[in-house]
């Protein structure tokens, strides 16, 4: 019998946790929950929201698990504050781990966590508590990402990194090994990190840009 959950969230992210959850998971997700100021229509994906103030004695902690299907907005502090809410009730938060990503770290995986299709986790890795992995990453081996951190798709961290807690790191981001990211950084699309990152650092790689040559003047296209 598959275990009720509940997702915080009516956005863009709750439909996609509704998708995966409801399709490769041992979960049935019942509802939704926001802030009621919030609300925005009674219903999303077929199914109720309901205000967040309502939720325990609607749907009790003894018979439904929640996740936070939140995003990484302001670095990460919503989702923290929603997980932290939702434990204070005393709901168990639910991973979705997908069928389609390699896990070999022998479990040492946190709560409320998303890892998406596609993701290698190689032996020795720690993924913390609310942690996002977007498709196609590689963590690298005895890697440790920290609590609330987001990682969007096609990042490489290699081996021996450490991530802090609140961390965003972007897309085709890569991470040489051994190196430290302190809390609350921001790593950018296609940057190249080659040594230690300060807490609430931001790092950018170099964007491409336009070439003189008009497309119109490539004689091979």
């Amino acid at each position: 019998m598959k275990r009720k959950l509940v997702i915080f969230g009516s956005g863009d992210i709750a439909q996609l946790a509704h998708f995966y959850f409801s399709t490769d998971s041992s979960f049935e997700v019942v509802a939704f929950t926001v802030d009621s100021e919030y609300i925005q229509a009674p219903i999303f994906c077929g199914l109720p929201v309901v205000a967040f103030e309502d939720i325990f004695s609607r749907y009790p902690v003894e018979t439904h698990d929640m996740f936070i299907a939140l995003s990484y907005s302001k670095l990460n502090a919503v989702r923290k504050e929603k997980y932290l809410a939702a434990k204070a009730l005393g709901y168990t938060l639910a991973n979705y781990i997908s069928s389609r990503a390699t896990v070999l770290n022998e479990g040492r995986i946190g709560d409320n966590c998303f890892i998406l299709e596609d993701n290698t986790l190689q032996p020795f890795v720690t993924i913390g508590n609310n942690i996002t992995l977007w498709s196609g990453n590689h963590i690298g081996h005895h890697s440790t990402i920290q609590d609330h951190t987001f990682i969007a798709s096609h990042v490489v961290i290699s081996g021996g990194v450490h991530i802090g807690e609140q961390c965003f790191i972007g897309v085709n981001a890569t991470l040489r090994d051994h190196i430290k990211v302190e809390d609350k950084c921001v790593i950018g699309a296609g940057t190249l990190l080659l040594s230690d990152a300060e807490a609430e650092g931001v790092y950018i790689g170099q964007a491409t840009e336009r070439s003189r040559v008009p497309s119109s003047k490539l004689r091979k296209l």
